[in-house]
């Protein structure tokens, strides 16, 4: 079980200030597509000079070749972990998986199935007359029979996965809150501890975290109820 530290910054100096009041020992932390399309990759090699592990969150979407490139291109920077959208299919992950296999890289390959901010009303409006966590489950099994490393999946889903999918996949679970913390955006949303119960192997925290007091102590604490 591991704890990543959203940094929801848009600059470098914003985004290294969250960073230095963090134990990197503690915690890996996430980059998005806001900072890095301040910083871009100059603010990873500052993450990584800290002694942070990064997760890339970019969630690519494209051709398979044009996703493969990508992907390649985050494990060049040496990125922990980096992640693509799995409605692109199953020729475009497994694309990007050979493409890493190739390259010799460490680099761990997730998938994104449902956005955690999305509801069924969300997903009709797409085309898809199905509720969430039937959609998580279908796009969850094509991301493991792709040969991805895991997905990001809301908490909420992580059992119905765990049980579904063996216990050596990644579940990535974004919109945990602390006890009594405000949900903001997330429409589903789960404790760290009930996330760990369930199954998830990484916990996505951010304003929780960030925007406290003492951010190094909130991620002690949180760590210290797992």
């Amino acid at each position: 079980m591991s704890i990543i530290v959203a940094l929801d910054a848009k600059s470098h100096d914003d985004a290294m200030a969250i960073a230095g009041q963090l134990d990197p020992e503690l915690c890996r932390v996430k980059v998005g597509k806001e900072l890095f399309t301040h910083e871009g990759s100059s603010i990873v090699k500052a993450l990584h000079g800290e002694g942070f592990e990064v997760f890339l969150d970019l969630k690519f979407h494209d051709i398979p070749n044009t996703t493969a490139q990508a992907v390649c291109a985050a494990a060049d920077m040496g990125v922990w972990m980096v992640n693509v959208h799995a409605s692109g299919g199953r020729k475009m992950m497994e694309t990007c998986v050979e493409r890493l296999k190739a390259g010799n890289y460490n680099t761990q390959l997730i998938a994104v199935t449902v956005l955690t901010s999305m509801g069924r009303e969300d997903l009709a409006d797409i085309g898809l007359d199905v509720e969430p966590f039937e959609q998580v489950k279908r796009l969850a099994k094509l991301t493991k029979e792709s040969g991805l490393d895991g997905v990001v999946c809301s908490a909420q889903e992580a059992k119905m996965l765990r049980e579904t999918l063996g216990s050596e996949f990644a579940l990535v679970t974004p919109g945990i809150r602390p006890e009594g913390s405000n949900a903001d955006d997330q429409k589903r949303i789960v404790t760290p501890k009930q996330a760990m119960l369930d199954g998830s192997t990484h916990l996505v925290i951010g304003r929780p975290i960030t925007q406290a007091e003492n951010p190094n102590q909130m991620l002690k604490d949180i760590l210290a109820t797992l």
